[in-house]
């Protein structure tokens, strides 16, 4: 009998069902938008009911593509936005303030009070102070909500990432667990032991009540209540969006190093059993747990990846669609020195620029369109480069290659650049959606469709290579183009 597996994608800009079989194969998807709000400069919010609501009505209509019930689902995983805070009422389920999104930068002034405490929120967490994680979106929330600490303290609320309130909304209540991964981003959890941390909680003063409890990726989670599709569907693997990426690209040996290229961009490397303490502003962090067995990994954050391609489209209006992108790009043989630093929100690892915004430099009187568009792309691939130069940095691994996934690697150009630049061979898989394959596999090994991850790795097949064809000074003239750009904002 055929066993099918159900991923629960919810991502930044859209909610998602995918549907694959016990052979790693897609069979249908159905996605639906994802709203954003920007109530003042640098603040990003959703709503956490859009989230649910957009949820049940991907399940539902996946299974109508793929002409499948409830029944013919083994079990379901849930990826999501990492860092992503919603504080909700126990009983009702309704959140008392929307959703604060990974994006939002205005605990800034909020994350300076903590800096004499850098050093040991480091060591415990992995992670640096930054209004990127959970911790001071959860402070400024209990701070700034009426009564919400004092409902807090009471026990009358929970916290969650996206993974927790989802799933908590789909069991009707009964689960509140995160995994390993969502976890670990938080700015609580110390990554050594494997549990929230007593004194990082009196630190960003966080009552532990509001915490869920903690499992490995490859878990009895709860099931998907009967009322939503007419049977009980077992929810059986969870991870934040770039871990489940890690593990849909089949990254199990260290050294393994994979990007993914959606709102932003993460690049994530395999440490094994090793965690690696950055001296280039990296965040050490879970790349997986399984069987009480912890994979670290070596992260880094590019906060605006696709997203530069959605202002090109929905704020400046010089393009209709994503793949015009790519024609444009090919029109001219360079940008003739304009280069675009998308920092919306900040600039990411391994800057770490909070307060930076977003510049274009080198317009002439000849720039057009395809310039700007061009160096929108090339923006993406050159914070790649920063970020591979401080993976290798920090890691000493020798990296060879560099698997990719999302969205935007459906872009030749985008992808031949980023090997000419990285100079390494570039591979994308078959699947590029290896968010939603990551946390099927998840399911998958708990449900026993895989016994494990060597046969998970055999799933995984590569569709392109792209190779690097740059001269070296071509190479470094264009990358030193690119920091004078940068450092222009400081």
């Amino acid at each position: 009998m055929q066993k099918y597996l159900l991923a629960i994608d919810q991502g930044t800009t859209n909610s998602r069902a995918i549907i694959f079989d016990d052979q790693s194969r897609l069979i249908a998807q159905h996605a639906i938008a994802l709203q954003q709000f920007f109530p003042q400069p640098a603040w990003v919010e959703q709503d956490p009911e859009e989230m649910f609501q957009n949820t049940l009505r991907c399940c539902e209509q996946v299974l109508k593509n793929a002409n499948l019930s409830a029944n013919d689902i083994i079990a379901a995983g849930i990826s999501n936005q990492r860092e992503t805070t919603i504080l909700w009422d126990k009983k009702t389920g309704k959140p008392v303030y929307p959703a604060i999104v990974w994006q939002d930068r205005r605990t800034s002034e909020l994350c300076k009070k903590f800096s004499a405490k850098n050093t040991l929120i480091q060591h415990k967490t992995g992670l640096l102070l930054d209004p990127y994680f959970s911790a001071t979106k959860i402070l400024w929330i209990l701070d700034n909500v009426p009564f919400a600490r004092e409902r807090a303290e009471k026990g009358e609320l929970l916290f969650g990432t996206v993974d927790t309130y989802l799933l908590w909304r789909l069991t009707q209540g009964k689960s509140h667990k995160t995994d390993a991964t969502n976890a670990s981003r938080t700015l609580l959890f110390n990554i050594h032991n494997q549990q929230w941390d007593e004194e990082l909680l009196a630190l960003f003063q966080v009552p532990k009540q509001l915490l869920p409890t903690v499992f490995d990726n490859a878990a009895n989670f709860g099931s998907i209540a009967h009322e939503f599709f007419g049977k009980e569907i077992p929810i059986l693997g969870m991870a934040g969006d770039q871990q489940a990426a890690t593990i849909g690209q089949a990254c199990f040996e260290p050294g393994m190093v994979k990007a993914t290229y959606g709102t932003g961009c993460f690049m994530l490397l395999n440490t094994g059993d090793e965690i690696i303490h950055s001296k280039n502003q990296l965040v050490s962090t879970v790349a997986y747990r399984l069987e009480n067995k912890v994979t670290y990994g070596l992260e880094g954050s590019i906060f605006s990846a696709g997203e530069v391609i959605k202002w090109l489209r929905d704020e400046l209006k010089i393009i209709r669609t994503a793949s015009e992108t790519e024609v444009l790009a090919n029109s001219i043989p360079d940008t003739q020195g304009v280069y675009l630093i998308p920092a919306f929100t900040g600039l990411g690892a391994p800057h770490w620029l909070p307060d930076a915004r977003a510049a274009i430099s080198g317009l002439a009187r000849h720039s057009g369109v395809a310039h700007i568009v061009r160096a929108a792309l090339e923006s993406v691939v050159y914070q790649t480069v920063d970020l591979l130069y401080a993976v290798s940095s920090d890691s000493q691994f020798p990296i060879k290659t560099l698997r990719v996934d999302g969205g935007m690697t459906a872009n030749q150009w985008l992808l031949q650049f980023l090997a000419d630049m990285l100079n390494l061979e570039i591979q994308r898989p078959r699947c590029i959606e290896t968010t939603a394959l990551g946390v099927a596999y998840l399911a998958g090994l708990q449900a026993g469709v895989y016994h494990s991850l060597q046969d998970v790795a055999k799933a995984w097949h590569i569709e392109r290579s792209f190779l690097p064809t740059m001269t070296a000074s071509r190479r470094e003239g264009l990358y030193a183009g690119w920091k004078r750009a940068i450092n222009r904002l400081s």
